[in-house]
């Protein structure tokens, strides 16, 4: 009799058991189990493809501002060309600014000349540094008003290689962007200055003597009296007038 009961019991256990095909766990407060289900991830779109996706695409440069067959920037073209441009700041001989804004425009058969000449400058860790380039005449006026004497500014009659956009006053700087040692400032007006002058340290007439080689080998001639300024040589372009606008 004993054992009928026993194996009731065992029964009734057997049958009001969970199911092995469910968890179950308890709800807070006692209510009664509750099955939890198992969800898959869904992988449909892979993260990477997502970012990917909603990426915003690069900007696009503004489109030049000036006419591109007569002109060409120089930061628009190579941006590891450093800009000095003296004359939009006070920091220049007449002591007053003269453009307004900083810009460095060349004829673009001059500008792709002086291109070569920086790529050249870089095989060594070097670079060049602009202080004047196109200058309008206009501009030119307004120096010889200040300084009335073609020793040092051209006669805007007659017009300067500058206001034809086909003169550069420049220097070398090494990979950090230092100015190599050329003797003098630029604009400065004494026999210091002259590619005649030799009393410098070894040094100074290496880095004029590079600076003259590396623009003779793209077709620029230095001027005499200033290490500083080159003329572009193959040809010759007109003088202008026009002035760039200020971004």
């Amino acid at each position: 009799m004993k054992y009928a009961i026993g194996c009731l019991l065992f029964l009734a256990l057997r049958c009001g058991g969970s199911s092995p095909h469910k968890a179950q766990t308890e709800k807070p407060g006692g209510a009664g189990p509750v099955v939890a289900e198992l969800k898959t991830e869904d992988t449909g779109t892979a993260p990477s493809d997502t970012v990917a996706e909603n990426r915003a695409p690069a900007p696009s440069p503004a489109p030049p501002d000036y006419d591109t067959a007569a002109w060409a920037e120089i930061i628009r073209l190579d941006p590891t060309i450093l800009l000095d441009l003296r004359y939009a700041t006070a920091n220049n001989f007449v002591k007053e600014k003269m453009y307004d804004c900083p810009r460095c425009f060349l004829r673009p058969e001059v500008a792709r000349a002086l291109l070569e000449a920086q790529r050249d400058l870089q095989k060594q860790g070097l670079g060049l540094k602009m202080y004047d380039c196109y200058r309008p005449r206009p501009i030119q006026w307004k120096l010889w008003n200040k300084v009335p004497d073609p020793r040092y500014v051209a006669d805007p009659r007659k017009g300067s290689m500058h206001n034809r956009g086909m003169a550069v006053d420049l220097t070398i700087v090494d990979a950090e962007g230092k100015e190599l040692d050329m003797g003098t400032d630029f604009d400065y007006f004494g026999k210091e200055a002259y590619h005649s002058y030799t009393d410098h340290p070894e040094t100074v007439l290496g880095n004029r003597k590079l600076l003259v080689e590396t623009l003779a080998a793209h077709h620029f001639r230095s001027t005499s009296t200033e290490w500083w300024h080159y003329s572009y040589i193959p040809k010759t372009f007109p003088l202008d007038d026009w002035i760039w606008k200020c971004k």
